[in-house]
């Protein structure tokens, strides 16, 4: 069918015309508002303490989201909402890494709050059309197109029966049905999902972008906590954004010139250092694999170990190989990182689209070391084919990858058997198998329905039926909040299990990656130091979700001199860029210290939203054993001489007389010790009550003590 046909078919439901303005100083002030079990759309003026308080990206997500819903609200409700927002600094074209949005819903894994981050062009395109964040809610009959249109200032809700579900097709599809022509394919960025989202638990949401150099659609993921499942639940087959075109001064900013030349600085230590560096212009993030093995924190069968023999198969420099060289590879205009890379014209082996060529986004670092080496895996096909599986049928990749590696664990110990499997041999290194399972959940069958209920449900679901032992269950089921854990052993990093596990959406990377400061160069030995830590690095990087940046961008490239400073984890350079940058938008006053204010203003309201959901207490922040410790014996003695003298030096016991189950039950207890008290410090450091409640004291002091969230902390403060 082609596309003349499928555009033909729609039938429209509602238009609405709305009058654009210019924003001023990175903001419209405006919320596009979209009912779709109504055909209802709207805009919403923002209230000045929403802006004041919230500043935009994950706290307007999370604010519409709170007033949206009620606390009883389940995540496949008419009222559940998906919420994109960027932020006053999305979409500037003079400085690396702003092209990022945040999507916030109630998450059908963690029945609590989600927020992911993601790049590609619609999440500054949506500003550009008006609107500083789409407030999505309700539920259509039958699959439905959102589009908005930038440049005749209308949107159209039409049912679309005929378009392609998955994404790789999809936005192909829907790029070419909305641009005038080929020169016009830039202007148009679609989000979309795919067929597994429709089945599972744990779908993603695609953001595309159109690669001129290519003249290709490529994809970025918005991957954490099931929002695509939430987006196909709606019956929501696409949202589109279309603007007239991206030229240099659309955020209207208050003062250009400093912009320009922190650009300019910072794209000279690009060029500069980023080959002796990072790499990320020629690997991306997958120059990590090799430095995470030499390390040993490359998650290995199921996090069980962190190196492998067989880990230079899938070394950076394969990936260096395979990713197409001297081609711009930002996912956003004007990003001189250019770590968005491609594999081009991959021939698929299996699926349902075998035989196709096609572009692969990365694989990414996580996606190496999830798709592959936890799950035993050695094969760059593989993994270059399940990376572009996840991709288009709206697969997160991290979660996939760490479930398969759950299961194929469960599988070795008798937990399950092909008969539990419908067929499948499902033990380490069998890409085979593993392929067909992510083909099945996307054709909604077999056992791909029970990997797509995602960790947790899965590890409960074996718990009752008497599938193996519940506490071995939950020391390898490495999930937290109901949120699979990103690819990095912590065993040996006390600070990184709280990065994890300390979080309030669950075990992901973003929040704070604190390994090699504190295990490799121990910066911050103490409990205190990992509290700071702690404390700092969560505020530091939630700024970018609130503003519309990158991280990559602030750490992955540091000044030659970055070293000599006082702070060099902090690369004090570059947050001066980040305040400078702020200020030079927005014409506000601003300083480091405010930066850390606003964050935490938001984080905090964001565990009391979890509270609200009936979680965001010290309970909620409890890690499985596999996370902190050896939970089986051959676990143990591949890396006995480390534990050994651990117990030896640091625990006081002598591990001569003892045999391996006992060594484990000693180190384990002092493991378990160590935990609760950096669960102390780090609560202390928040402001927190022992139970991880924000004190009222503390939510005064930031300027946060809003009558719905004293109310709402005031029966868990402490005497």
């Amino acid at each position: 069918m082609n596309i003349e046909e499928m555009k033909n078919a729609h039938k429209l439901l509602k238009e609405w015309a709305y009058e654009w303005k210019p924003l001023y100083r990175g903001y419209t002030d405006k919320v596009l508002y979209i009912n779709i079990s109504e055909n209802r759309i709207e805009a919403k003026d923002v209230p000045p303490l929403m802006k004041e308080k919230f500043i935009g990206g994950r706290g307007y997500g999370l604010k519409l989201l709170w007033d949206g819903t009620k606390p009883t609200t389940k995540w496949d409700d008419p009222d559940n909402e998906i919420n994109i927002s960027s932020g006053p600094i999305g979409g500037i074209t003079q400085y690396s890494g702003t092209g990022k949005s945040i999507c916030v819903s109630i998450s059908p894994q963690t029945n609590s709050i989600m927020d992911s981050n993601v790049g590609g062009f619609f999440g500054p395109y949506l500003k550009f059309t008006g609107f500083d964040a789409l407030e999505l809610q309700g539920k259509a009959d039958k699959d439905i197109i959102i589009y908005i249109d930038g440049i005749n200032h209308k949107v159209e809700i039409a049912e679309a029966p005929l378009e392609p579900k998955d994404s790789h097709e999809l936005a192909e599809v829907l790029t070419e049905m909305y641009a005038e022509n080929e020169k016009d394919k830039k202007n148009v960025a679609v989000v979309s999902s795919g067929a597994a989202a429709e089945h599972s638990l744990i779908g993603m949401l695609n953001f595309s972008f159109y690669d001129s150099k290519r003249k290709l659609v490529r994809l970025k993921q918005a991957g954490r906590g099931g929002i695509g499942t939430v987006f196909r639940d709606k019956k929501v087959k696409a949202i589109v954004a279309k603007i007239p075109g991206v030229k240099g001064n659309l955020n209207n900013v208050a003062d250009m010139a400093p912009i320009i030349e922190r650009g300019k600085r910072f794209n000279k230590e690009i060029r500069e250092l980023d080959d002796s560096q990072a790499e990320m212009r020629t690997k991306g993030t997958a120059h990590l694999v090799n430095i995470m093995n030499d390390y040993d924190l490359l998650p290995v069968h199921n996090y069980k170990f962190g190196s492998h023999p067989e880990a230079d198969a899938i070394h950076s420099e394969v990936w260096k190989e395979r990713f197409t060289q001297g081609i711009p590879d930002g996912c956003w205009i004007g990003c001189n990182m250019a770590c968005a890379k491609g594999v081009d014209n991959y021939e698929l082996r299996t699926g349902p689209y075998k035989g196709q060529k096609v572009i692969v986004d990365g694989p990414e670092y996580e996606n190496a070391g999830g798709l592959g080496s936890n799950c035993g895996i050695f094969n760059p096909d593989y993994i270059i084919e399940a990376n572009f599986y996840c991709d288009t049928y709206g697969i997160c990749t991290i979660t996939w990858g760490t479930l398969v590696a759950f299961i194929m664990e469960c599988y070795e110990n008798d937990i399950l058997n092909e008969e539990r499997t419908g067929g499948l041999k499902l033990n380490f290194g069998n890409a085979d198998s593993a392929m067909e399972l992510m083909h099945q959940l996307a054709r909604g069958e077999g056992f791909g329905l029970v990997a797509g209920m995602g960790v947790r449900k899965m590890k409960e679901m074996f718990i009752e039926k008497g599938w193996g032992d519940p506490d071995f269950l939950q020391d390898i089921a490495m999930e937290n909040k109901g949120l699979e854990y990103s690819e990095y052993v912590s065993k040996e990093s006390l600070a990184q299990q709280g990065g994890f596990a300390l979080t309030n959406k669950g075990p992901q990377h973003d929040e704070a990656w604190l390994i090699f400061m504190d295990m490799v160069n121990n910066q911050i030995p103490t409990f205190e130091d990992k509290a700071e830590a702690l404390h700092y690095f969560p505020m530091f990087r939630t700024w970018f979700g609130l503003v519309g940046l990158c991280k990559l961008p602030w750490n992955d490239v540091e000044p030659a001199n970055n070293a000599e400073q006082s702070e060099p984890e902090k690369v004090p350079e570059h947050v001066d860029n980040y305040v400078t940058i702020f200020s030079a938008v927005t014409g506000k006053e601003f300083d480091k210290h405010e930066m850390i204010k606003q964050s935490e203003r938001v984080y905090n309201f964001q565990r009391i939203f979890n509270l609200r959901r009936g979680f965001g207490t010290r309970e909620h922040d409890r890690q499985p054993f596999r996370a902190a410790g050896p939970v089986t014996i051959e676990e143990y003695e591949s890396r006995a001489d480390r534990y050994d003298k651990q117990l030896k030096e640091i625990i006081g016991v002598d591990p001569e007389d003892k045999s391996t189950e006992e060594k484990m039950k000693i180190l384990r207890n002092f493991r378990e010790e160590q935990y609760e008290k950096l669960i102390d410090a780090v609560y202390l450091r928040r402001g927190w009550t022992k139970n991880g409640v924000p004190k009222i004291s503390f939510l005064k002091e930031i300027g946060m003590d809003l009558p719905e969230l004293v109310e709402m902390v005031k029966p868990y403060q402490e005497d």
